[in-house]
């Protein structure tokens, strides 16, 4: 087990936490848990790389962990109202439907390589950055109308433009 690892499991241990604060209404601590989880993924990724610790377990790991997160967040803040349930739902709709097409290319025998698009990379930046947003908005009090209207179309943009892109690219592989 590399430290990598440790830092990326301590993160995947980190979303029940921070499920929790929302749900309890503490969204300045769920900002500083989200914060601290984006922190541990930049440090592990950094450790990983500067220090050779590159681990296949890592490599399923990481994306785990960053899915975790993001998805358990969106739906906690759809449950106590701070977003509107559709995203929550696209949210996680993306990510089902990615998973679901890894999993049916596998018991097809036509395995997929999942690499990030740059409009998946762009996409989960979005979320990332709409997600804080919320949280710090919530948590320190903040009234931005137009930064969270504007943070609503771009991940609800970006959130359809990654999934229809991911699934134009299944459908190459299993059309090839």
């Amino acid at each position: 087990m590399s430290v990598p690892n440790l830092i990326t499991i301590f993160r995947i241990l980190l979303v029940p936490t921070v499920v929790w604060a929302i749900g309890v209404g503490e969204a300045e601590l769920a900002f500083w848990l989200f914060l601290t989880a984006g922190v541990s993924d930049a440090l592990d990724g950094f450790i990983a790389k500067r220090f050779g610790m590159q681990t296949e377990l890592g490599a399923y790991l990481d994306p785990v962990a960053d899915k975790a997160l993001l998805v358990s967040i969106y739906v906690a803040l759809a449950v106590v109202g701070d977003i509107p349930r559709w995203v929550a739902i696209a949210v996680v709709s993306r990510d089902v439907m990615i998973v679901g097409a890894v999993v049916l290319s596998l018991v097809m025998a036509k395995p997929v390589a999942i690499r990030p698009l740059v409009v998946s990379k762009l996409n989960t930046a979005a979320q990332i950055a709409f997600a804080a947003f919320v949280l710090a908005s919530s948590g320190f009090g903040l009234d931005v109308p137009q930064v969270f209207s504007l943070g609503l179309v771009f991940v609800g943009l970006l959130t359809g433009l990654s999934a229809a892109a991911y699934l134009a690219e299944w459908m190459r592989h299993m059309a090839s």
